[in-house]
């Protein structure tokens, strides 16, 4: 993600005297992305990335550490953290809690296919059903959804004076409307909750892994599937595309069928995910975080795709 936190070679050397995995060639930092700083680190045995968490507390990261080795165990392609000799993965770097990952093969795509959005729509339902096992009571106490309805409440809250009138109207309107959403019925289980097209690499149309675990947490495993969908499968306008969206449904549904609760909410769903990327994406314009290498992204494409969603489909 962009770079909050900034590391030198030298800082990293010492850091990584812990660590059995060669010499420190290049440090590099990503730009991309909002919330946490990020480095490819390259060293003579292999090409990793650096993340510093600008957010969470060292006590709150063993559940998502844990649940990349969950998920990696059971054929997820996705990163496996790095330990050090003591077999220690989270480690303090300039004031941040740090982890090393493995860095995977391929690159995100700008505009996706349909053979793609299938792709994804079968590793998200196979990511969901091995989900289905990760027990780590010591770390789940951690799980829980740190944008859920609370934060979406006191986020709008924060937003709403400096939007406009229609603007305040239209967030109004949908925390009514979602405050009165009952999810209770609809399965649950691990979700990543930011399946965005930059946390998906491609070699060609083969996955190459799902990174960026940090959103992840217990929820609904059909609002996975929204936030996916909203990202993936729509036009530049916001608008679904058919084809995409179709070829994603199916696939996912082939591995992990949606019951009949989950068809009725998935309107709703789609809204919930809308308004979540609408309100954080609000947030981080009006309230920027600084950073060497900061990127924000433009709220008004959720906000468009949002109102696209509240009318029926």
């Amino acid at each position: 993600m962009s770079v909050f936190t900034s590391v030198s070679i030298q800082q990293l050397n010492v850091w990584l005297q812990d660590y059995a995995i060669g010499e420190l060639i290049e440090l590099k930092g990503i730009s991309s992305g909002i919330t946490n700083t990020n480095y490819f680190v390259t060293t003579s045995q292999s090409r990793y990335v650096l993340t510093l968490f600008e957010q969470n507390t060292l006590e709150e990261l063993p559940y998502f550490i844990d649940l990349m080795s969950h998920l990696a165990a059971h054929g997820v392609p996705c990163p496996q953290p790095i330990a050090d000799k003591a077999g220690v993965s989270l480690h303090m770097l300039n004031g941040r809690p740090a982890t090393l990952i493995s860095c995977l093969t391929g690159q995100d795509v700008e505009v996706p296919n349909v053979t793609q959005c299938a792709a994804v729509g079968t590793v998200l339902a196979q990511m969901h059903i091995a989900g289905q096992s990760f027990d780590r009571p010591s770390s789940h106490q951690h799980s829980h959804n740190s944008r859920g309805a609370d934060w979406r409440t006191k986020t709008a809250q924060q937003v709403m004076p400096h939007l406009t009138a229609a603007d305040q109207q239209l967030l109004q309107n949908e925390l009514a409307f979602q405050n009165a959403l009952d999810t209770t019925q609809l399965a649950m289980g691990v979700i990543h909750a930011d399946l965005f097209r930059d946390n998906v690499l491609f070699d060609g149309d083969k996955i190459g892994g799902l990174i960026d675990f940090y959103y992840a947490y217990h929820g609904v495993l059909a609002y996975d599937l929204a936030i996916t969908v909203n990202d993936w499968c729509v036009h530049a306008d916001g608008r679904l595309d058919a084809p995409r969206l179709n070829a994603m449904l199916q696939a996912y549904q082939a591995v992990r069928p949606f019951s009949q609760a989950e068809h009725e909410a998935w309107p709703s769903l789609l809204r919930i995910a809308a308004l979540r990327f609408w309100l954080s994406r609000l947030y981080d314009q009006i309230y920027p975080q600084a950073g060497e290498l900061t990127h924000a992204k433009n709220p008004d494409q959720f906000k468009n795709i949002l109102k696209l969603r509240a009318v029926p489909l």
